[in-house]
């Protein structure tokens, strides 16, 4: 399903999730290239993880082409208590909208929302309890990566050759989780024989602890490695890349091997697909919707696959590494999970 349906069901007000409160109605004004929405995109953490927090840039790059907005993009960095102030020194700072995103700003968000109450807030990758907050201004946006992380299991099952996959998380959430419940989910119905090594980082901002980790389950016979841990998981995909030997890694968030390819191939080579949750286009879709009007805050917006929010990488190096009997197989499991006739099971309610 296009991004441009997408657009048209899920950023147009139409409810995806239960139990949404009543909604209040986006920005009515006209935004000009003279008068632009003002938008700041607040990170806690840094640019560069190739990852998560690049693809929320790259929808504010893509909202500055084609959009009439103004966006500055604020790093806070990883120390946690400069969060809380930087995030409120924003809000102060005069734009229109502030996004941040995930478990780690929602509760932030919830005690600025009602005293900023001409702000529009997007939370994305997490969502307050609209039913316990003065959230009426707050857009939370929230993506079911199971059903994609189902397609990249059942692929890495039938890639490898030693039977053995090697998952690493980042935190235990369910934003983080659902990524491997579906992988499982589908490496187990690829071959119900697979054996899943798993492990917990505990962070998301430590390559090195990433790749001493991809390194050991290397060593215990994994020869695909799938990290869910940004940063961290950096230092895993090194891991499988300076292992050589056929070892293969599935990249997450973003096409992680087109991203390395302009700097290093070697580590494209090895990412046989990525399953992209895709921020940046969401949050671009949001910016276009409040600018247009249509887009209703107030409320929970849950995407998947069926909306186009989610998905694997289908590039060279999944042409190249996927058996083409393989690639037909998913094909078919993708077209069944977006019409309903295969349910995936997620951590996300």
């Amino acid at each position: 399903m296009s991004l441009k349906l997408l657009s048209r069901r899920a950023f147009a007000g139409l409810t995806l999730a239960a139990g949404l409160m009543s909604s209040t109605a986006a920005i009515a004004q006209e935004y000009t290239a003279e008068n632009p929405l003002k938008v700041a995109l607040v990170l806690h953490g840094t640019l560069g993880d190739k990852s998560f927090f690049d693809s929320a840039a790259a929808g504010m790059e893509k909202a500055s082409a084609e959009l009439p907005v103004d966006i500055k993009i604020i790093e806070l960095g990883y120390d946690r208590s400069k969060w809380q102030a930087g995030l409120a020194d924003a809000t102060d700072s005069g734009y229109d909208v502030i996004i941040a995103g995930t478990f780690d700003m929602t509760g932030y968000i919830v005690e600025l929302a009602p005293e900023y109450p001409d702000v529009k807030f997007i939370d994305f990758d997490d969502s307050p309890d609209f039913t316990a907050c003065e959230c009426s201004n707050v857009l939370a946006v929230q993506y079911g990566t199971s059903t994609a992380g189902y397609l990249a299991g059942y692929a890495a099952a039938k890639v490898s050759t030693s039977g053995i996959l090697g998952t690493i998380i980042g935190m235990e959430f369910p934003t983080v989780t659902d990524f491997k419940t579906g992988f499982d989910e589908g490496a187990k119905d690829a071959n119900p024989d697979i054996q899943i090594l798993n492990a917990v980082a505990g962070t998301f901002s430590d390559p090195a602890k990433g790749k001493e980790i991809g390194l050991a389950q290397l060593n215990q016979g994994a020869d695909v490695i799938f990290p869910i841990a940004g940063g961290t998981g950096l230092g895993a995909l090194q891991a499988v890349k300076e292992a050589g030997g056929g070892k293969l890694a599935v990249g997450v968030d973003s096409d992680q091997a087109t991203i390395f390819a302009a700097s290093d191939q070697a580590q494209a080579d090895v990412i046989f697909t990525s399953v992209e949750k895709k921020v940046g286009e969401s949050l671009f879709l949001a910016l276009q919707g409040t600018i247009d009007g249509s887009q209703e805050y107030g409320q929970r917006i849950l995407l998947g696959l069926a909306d186009g929010a989610v998905g694997i990488s289908k590039n060279a190096q999944y042409e190249a590494l996927v058996p083409a009997d393989v690639r037909a197989e998913i094909d078919v499991l993708e077209a069944k999970i977006i019409s309903g006739e295969i349910t995936v099971a997620t951590d996300m309610k």
